[in-house]
């Protein structure tokens, strides 16, 4: 789950799970791509890249960590984030 608003005109974020929140950097809209950055620790370690395209309240695109093959990507809006334990 991410969480994104706007704070001075800047996007800023934070995504959540497997039981960590991790602020997004570098943090991009430019039409209807959104692209940004994060790192996780868990499973593994590592420094993931985002690139979506926003369409209505749903997103599609690819997360790459490193040289590892992309992933796709899917979300959906929420009005609230959905918090686990």
């Amino acid at each position: 789950v991410i969480e994104l608003r706007e704070q001075g005109g800047l996007l800023a974020g934070v995504a959540h799970g497997a039981g960590e929140e991790v602020p997004l950097r570098e943090i991009v809209l430019d039409g209807d791509r959104l692209t940004w950055k994060q790192a996780v620790t868990r499973p593994v370690r590592l420094n993931l890249a985002f690139d979506v395209t926003v369409d209505g309240d749903t997103l599609r695109g690819t997360s790459r960590a490193g040289r590892l093959p992309s992933s796709k990507v899917v979300g959906e809006r929420r009005t609230e984030p959905e918090r686990r334990p």
